[in-house]
């Protein structure tokens, strides 16, 4: 078998971690690890979709250099996600129909101006993309 690495996790320069720690909670995320600094100088959060790592930027974040970085995320209730990041005060896209994506999406850039795109992605969206690759759902007990 060949040698293959694994645990990836996007690492993000950030120039406060504690305000990007804020920004990301409201899309579900979870503090793991810190270096316990004040302040702090990496930090570690996970969703049960994955894992971001932020560490202390040494100089001031571009967000005109930040395009080749995008974090794409799912949802199965868009329109709920959407309303509770505009009650936080989030700045968001409203809910857009692509064709790549057509039960929608919405944008919004972290407190860095990182791009996030978080598609709507049900029941409906997962059995017909199963179908596409020619698997089955699992059948669950």
């Amino acid at each position: 078998m060949a040698a293959k690495a694994g645990w990836c996790t996007p690492m993000l320069h950030a120039s406060s971690i504690e305000e990007s720690i804020k920004f990301y909670e409201r899309l579900g995320f979870e503090v793991i690890d810190t270096d316990r600094c004040t302040p702090l100088g990496w930090a570690r959060i996970h969703h049960e979709g994955g894992a971001i790592m932020f560490l202390r930027a040494e100089h001031e974040i571009d967000p005109k250099a930040l395009f080749g970085v995008m974090l794409i995320m799912y949802t199965a209730d868009l329109k709920a996600l959407r309303e509770q990041l505009v009650a936080a005060g989030v700045k968001v896209s409203e809910v857009r129909y692509p064709p790549w994506m057509p039960s929608g999406n919405i944008g919004l850039r972290d407190p860095d101006g990182y791009l996030i795109e978080v598609n709507h992605w049900g029941e409906k969206e997962h059995a017909e993309w199963l179908a596409g690759i020619g698997r089955s759902p699992e059948v669950k007990g």
